[in-house]
């Protein structure tokens, strides 16, 4: 008898005798495939499976071969299992369909002779076994209803576990790319505002960093790896531990650069890959602020409700033509009370409204000049929600924000 995909609620031509099931008023509807070479064996069961009332599709296949052809197509809720048949006999067939399928709960069928089987196979991932010749259609429904329940409770908590662990790493993840300053100074403060581009994505590439060092040097850095998921989180984190590392040091300027790169260039699983950052030297005491630009935006200096852009040479970002070292620092003169603001391409490529303007640089100053008096939590608040707001949803990228305060 040639296997066939059989409706219970129409007389089956292969399996002649079906009695029609029994309505029954419910939302559910089960798909089952039953695998069993045997067509007396498949007649009782589809007969069981009729006087249940459970509404289902019921796929025959009498092969193993045939039902792993045929997983794909019906995505069955249930499988019923022989463990005798013709290309296959025993617990393989049950590894063979959970890998195939494995959102299916799987219900094995065996013979008297082997019950053992039918509690081995539960041991290996099965949901539950029947004994031909001991199934009734009570039987049939609870071993049916429960397997399918069980498995999808068994879903739900790997989901969730996943889902731990996915948040595990984010945390992980935020921790490397949002360190603690390293500040001894009290007149410093530094704020941050950090948004991932999509909902529920792994933090992008961004990454920000401030650190004091003995001689009373405020070095800050911010950068944006290409590209978004989780290998450019991590190679933000590794740049931004190599940054710290390498200020700790005693590394500067261009030479510290072209440490960064060689990590970037050795680390990136991909060569395409590159990161653009601004890299900043404050010196309180001379007033002055030293910038090097790879690829990146210049700071703005904000004081007294204004803000303007830092003039500084643009170099190229790290990682586009390891080795040239092009870059060249532009020193600042900075007043005695002000802060800067150093930023990634998330906050102000976005558009500025309903057409098709970006925010650009100009659209943020304006944003900052609009900005109510308060504290600076509530003014980047206001810039990062601006902006979202005026891009209303139709650019998505990376956002990462650097606020120092002096």
């Amino acid at each position: 008898m040639n296997p066939h995909t059989a409706n219970p609620q129409a007389a089956a031509p292969a399996l002649p005798g079906t009695r029609q099931p029994t309505a029954v008023p419910t939302a559910e509807h089960y798909r089952i495939l039953l695998v069993e070479d045997d067509a007396g064996d498949a007649l009782l069961v589809r007969e069981h499976l009729a006087d249940t009332g459970l509404p289902h599709t019921l796929h025959w296949k009498q092969t193993l071969a045939e039902a792993l052809a045929d997983v794909g197509r019906t995505s069955p809720d249930c499988v019923l299992l022989d463990l005798g048949l013709p290309d296959v006999v025993g617990l393989s067939a049950v590894h063979a369909l959970q890998t195939a399928c494995p959102h299916a709960a799987v219900i094995v069928l065996t013979g008297l002779a082997e019950a053992r089987s039918g509690t081995e196979a539960v041991a290996g991932g099965a949901q539950d076994y029947l004994v031909k010749g001991q199934v009734t259609a009570d039987l049939l429904n609870r071993a049916l209803r429960y397997a399918v329940h069980r498995k999808q409770a068994e879903r739900a908590t790997a989901e969730l576990r996943e889902s731990q662990i996915y948040a595990r790493e984010n945390a992980r993840l935020e921790r490397g790319l949002l360190p603690t300053p390293l500040l001894r100074d009290p007149d410093i403060t530094v704020t941050s505002r950090y948004l991932p581009g999509r909902q529920r994505a792994l933090l992008g590439g961004d990454f920000l960093d401030v650190v004091q060092t003995p001689d009373g040097m405020v070095h800050a850095v911010i950068g944006d790896v290409s590209g978004h998921g989780p290998d450019e989180a991590a190679l933000g984190v590794s740049l931004r531990i190599t940054w710290r590392a390498l200020v700790l040091g005693g590394h500067r300027g261009t030479e510290l650069l072209d440490l960064l790169e060689q990590v970037l260039v050795a680390e990136r699983p991909r060569s395409e890959m590159f990161a653009t950052c601004t890299t900043l030297t404050v010196d309180r005491t001379a007033r002055t602020a030293t910038v090097l630009l790879a690829g990146h935006h210049e700071p703005l200096l904000c004081a007294e409700g204004t803000a303007r852009e830092l003039k500084a040479t643009l170099g190229v970002a790290l990682g586009i033509a390891p080795g040239a070292r092009r870059w060249e620092p532009t020193r600042i003169t900075l007043p005695a009370d002000g802060a800067l603001l150093l930023y990634t391409d998330g906050l102000i490529e976005g558009h500025s409204g309903p057409g098709s303007e970006r925010l650009g640089v100009p659209g943020l100053i304006r944003l900052i000049a609009q900005a109510p008096a308060a504290t600076v939590d509530r003014f980047l608040d206001h810039l990062v929600t601006s902006a979202q707001d005026l891009n209303a949803g139709r650019h998505s990228d990376d956002l990462a924000v650097l606020h120092l305060t002096w």
